[in-house]
């Protein structure tokens, strides 16, 4: 038992010792396998997307061939958005020969297994103990493998590695590392910088039975500004960037906008405060961070209290104030972004990607901790009920760590699209290249993924945070549904001249009475989709509906494919 607990809960005298080897190729071979299982999930099948890779992906198909999308004011207003390393690095693959679309797919893997590296290290640097490294590292990844973030192959899937390692440098007290981390931080997912400054400032402060003092070691100062001034000088071109698509949405619009109330494309707003401000997915501070073990570690403060019942406790290096900063941090920046919305985005993005590394840090420690305890107990000279106690305790962690994933649906969460109609998008990728195509249908987002023709509107596409895009996709959504519903044939003939507008697709339920209640989404668009009801509901014929008869270029499952001209011509 001595010896299972040495070898379990032991702690290290040298970084590269076999013990250590061992739990960090354990933890090293987790990741491999849950990465190993997304990708089997996304290349299930020719025509797979992940969700969020449809609005950040679709685009960077200009790299393999500069003619698609031109014009295209949807994929011009992505492009126009995505931080400059998020850009670099898949242009680089596509100069490889890497596809936009394939890299998505590959990605996610190679950033979990970064993020496991840089976890476990850190974990290691704050508590010398290689299975609490191990067991952070493995709670980090599954947490990552439930939420959509890394998979998603866009911007902020690129946070973690590099906040993480960010973290790690920063525990160790590494300049270099500290300051290169925080610049590509500032490249790839900007808001974290000002995570990453607060923690910088933090350093310098340091609270003592409720003291406050400023530190007198001048060479705190000297790290503290360094790296403060290399995130100024990444941050510096956001601030002096002008957006055309500009300004960004305030807080008096967005309160009046139906795209951020319930049944809207991006939910922010709720009726009921306390899910608004407690569990909001985009606004609240306690959105959901999985898996539920992980949470486990919120008690490691009280059982840091009881250093003579927990030996291993004394293990805990001073370093640790990094995960007390990095909470005020996101706090600090979760209630500043709500003081100024949307000007920094969204509130909970600094709670939940923080919040998720810390407990599952903290959950490690303890962990470890409470095994060392447990193993401590399980001797022959302990009570038969303490023996209990800690064998039951340690069998409940083990398959609660080890297991639970299995046990949960869908696992890893991928949020892959099958893509369901693969000769439609045959058929439009025989089409010009400057072909545009107009749709009501939620099968339109698919299209700039799989047949890499260009769209009018999109729900995927209905981003409401700045005003000059928004305001022209709404006009645009209202135009579409004015013409697909409209008896008259030179308002048709008006929109198709106006956008340019090549092929119409529609569904065969679209022309019937309760096709907007079953789209939700739509009614938001005033007075048109009100307009485009009564006039189904009194029977009226619209134009479009009139011409697919005739003008029906290809049909496939309940979607025709109709020639705008055909339309406007006879």
């Amino acid at each position: 038992m001595n010896y299972l607990r040495k070898f379990l809960t032991g702690p290290i005298s040298h970084r590269f010792s076999p013990v250590v080897i061992f739990w960090f190729s354990l933890s090293l071979t987790f990741a491999a396998i849950y990465g190993i299982m997304a990708l089997q999930k996304a290349f299930n099948g020719e025509y797979i997307v992940q969700d969020d890779a449809r609005q950040h992906v679709f685009w960077m198909q200009r790299f393999v061939n500069p003619d698609l999308f031109p014009g295209d004011y949807i994929a011009d207003y992505f492009q126009s958005v995505a931080p400059a390393g998020y850009t670099a690095v898949y242009r680089g693959m596509a100069l490889l020969g890497i596809e936009p679309l394939l890299f998505s797919k590959l990605l996610p893997i190679a950033l979990a297994l970064i993020t496991t590296i840089y976890g476990f290290g850190l974990t290691l640097q704050l508590f010398p103990v290689p299975l609490a490294a191990f067991i952070s590292s493995l709670l980090l990844n599954q947490s990552l493998w439930m939420k959509f973030d890394v998979v998603s192959a866009t911007p902020r899937a690129f946070l973690y590695p590099l906040f993480v390692g960010f973290l790690y440098y920063l525990s160790r007290n590494q300049l270099v590392g500290s300051c290169v981390a925080i610049a590509l931080l500032g490249l790839f997912y900007p808001q974290y910088v000002f995570i990453g400054s607060a923690l910088f400032l933090f350093r310098l402060i340091s609270w003592q039975s409720w003291r406050i003092s400023l530190s007198r070691n001048w060479r705190d100062y000297l790290f503290s500004g360094i790296c403060l001034a290399v995130a100024f000088a990444v941050m510096l071109p956001y601030a002096l960037k002008t957006n055309e698509y500009g300004p960004v949405l305030t807080a008096a619009d967005a309160v009046t906008s139906p795209e951020l109330w319930p049944g809207g494309r991006n939910p922010f707003y709720h009726e009921n405060p306390f899910y608004f401000w407690l569990i909001g997915e985009r606004s609240g501070i306690l959105p959901p961070v999985l898996p539920p073990l992980i949470w486990v570690g919120i008690v490691l403060p009280w059982v840091c209290r009881y250093p003579s019942r927990f030996p291993l406790v004394s293990q805990l290096s001073p370093a640790g104030q990094v995960l007390k900063n990095l909470i005020l941090a996101a706090l600090l920046m979760f209630f500043t972004a709500h003081s100024v919305l949307f000007k920094l985005h969204l509130p909970s993005r600094y709670i939940d990607h923080s919040f998720r590394i810390v407990l599952a840090v903290a959950t490690g420690i303890l962990m470890a901790i409470l095994m060392d305890w447990a193993l401590k107990v399980l001797t022959p000279f302990s009570g038969h009920r303490q023996q209990l106690m800690a064998a039951g305790m340690m069998l409940f962690f083990t398959v609660a760590l080890i297991f639970y994933p299995n046990y949960t649906p869908s696992f890893p969460r991928t949020n892959y699209r099958p893509g369901p109609f693969p000769d439609l998008y045959q058929f439009f990728q025989q089409q010009p290249q400057d072909s545009l195509i107009a749709s009501l249908s939620g099968e339109a987002n698919n299209l700039p993924t799989f047949s890499h023709r260009s769209i009018l509107v999109g729900r995927e596409y209905a981003i409401p945070y700045h005003q000059g895009y928004y305001r022209e996709f709404s006009q645009r959504m209202r135009d579409v549904i004015r013409a697909q519903y409209s008896g008259d044939k030179t308002v048709v003939q008006g929109v198709i001249e106006q956008y340019g507008i090549d092929f119409w697709l529609i569904e065969q339920s679209a022309f019937e009475p309760g096709y907007f209640a079953r789209n939700r989404w739509l009614q938001q668009y005033q007075p048109q989709a009100d307009e485009a009801i009564a006039s189904l509901e009194a029977g009226t014929v619209p134009f479009v509906a009139e011409a697919i008869a005739r003008c029906t270029v290809f049909n496939t499952g309940d979607l025709w494919v109709v020639q705008s001209q055909c339309m406007i011509n006879d």
